[in-house]
C-alpha cells in the first residue's frame, strides 16, 4: 500500500535565487538542508522545496522542453483560520511581489478565498474554510 502522505512538494525553479527571495519575503523559514542550489521551507504540513528546473528534470528521468512561465495546471493552498486572514495574507503577498490573480472574496461554498502567482507563475490559493480542522502544528487535517 502507498502511504497517503504528502511530505515534500518540489517546485522546479527557473531562477532559484529570485524564487527563494520571494518565499523568504513571505516570512517562510528555510531548513538547515538548504544550500546555494536547493531551498527547503518549513510549512505546517509538508516541506516546500525549490530545485533548479533542469536538475529536477535529470533527477526525475524526464525529458521535456524547458519550462516556461505560465499556469502549470497545479495549485497550492495556504489555509487560514479566520476569514479576515485571507485579506491580510494577500496584502503580505502583494508587498513581497506576488501577482494577485483573484482578490479576496466570499466563496459560494461559505468560505473566503483569493489567488496569487509567485514570480514563476506557480499558483497559490489562500483560503478560509469554516469547517477546516487544524492540528497543533497548524496543518489542516480535515474539512
Amino acid at each position: 500500500m502507498v502511504p497517503a502522505r504528502v511530505s515534500l512538494l518540489t517546485i522546479g525553479a527557473l531562477d532559484l535565487p529570485a524564487l527563494r527571495s520571494f518565499y523568504r519575503k513571505l516570512g517562510w523559514e528555510e531548513t538547515a538542508v538548504s544550500s546555494d542550489s536547493y531551498a527547503v521551507f518549513r510549512t505546517a504540513g509538508v516541506l516546500l522545496s525549490l530545485f533548479p528546473y533542469e536538475e529536477l528534470l535529470k533527477d526525475s528521468g524526464l525529458d521535456t522542453a524547458p519550462a516556461a512561465k505560465g499556469f502549470k495546471g497545479v495549485t497550492f493552498a495556504v489555509n487560514v483560520d479566520r476569514p479576515e486572514s485571507v485579506d491580510a495574507v494577500m496584502e503580505e503577498v502583494r508587498a513581497a511581489g506576488g501577482r494577485i490573480t483573484r482578490e479576496a472574496s466570499d466563496a459560494f461554498w461559505g468560505g473566503r478565498t483569493a489567488y496569487f502567482l509567485d514570480p514563476e507563475d506557480n499558483a497559490w490559493e489562500v483560503a478560509w474554510n469554516p469547517t477546516a480542522v487544524f492540528d497543533e502544528r497548524g496543518a489542516m487535517i480535515d474539512f
